[in-house]
């Protein structure tokens, strides 16, 4: 089925897209334009981008890979609740104090 009218991108064409992208990359986040790109192409209306990412998700090689959780190492300097994630306090200019 021809799911993008302006490059002539089947359903056909995702599906093996994707597969060639997660036999590259098992951890790859695949996108819409990820697969145009490897099909060596460029959206043009997009209007076919609702279908378009339905024939993505039918795809077996679609699915998101498992992430496991990095437990946090002692010496790590950000932990859970930093608002300053690992910076310095005047690290903003507004956030500077003036002397007088």
């Amino acid at each position: 089925m021809i799911v993008c009218h302006c490059n002539m991108i089947t359903d056909r064409d995702i599906r093996n897209a994707v597969d060639w992208m997660r036999a590259a990359d098992e951890k790859v986040l695949i996108t819409p334009g990820k697969v145009f790109r490897t099909l060596g192409k460029k959206p043009d209306c997009a209007s076919c981008v609702p279908l378009f990412i339905e024939a993505m998700a039918r795809s077996d090689g679609f699915e998101i890979p498992v992430l496991r959780a990095v437990p946090a190492t002692e010496g790590s300097t950000i932990r859970k609740g930093d608002s300053r994630e690992g910076r310095s306090e005047s690290h903003r200019i507004s956030q500077r104090r003036t002397q007088k």
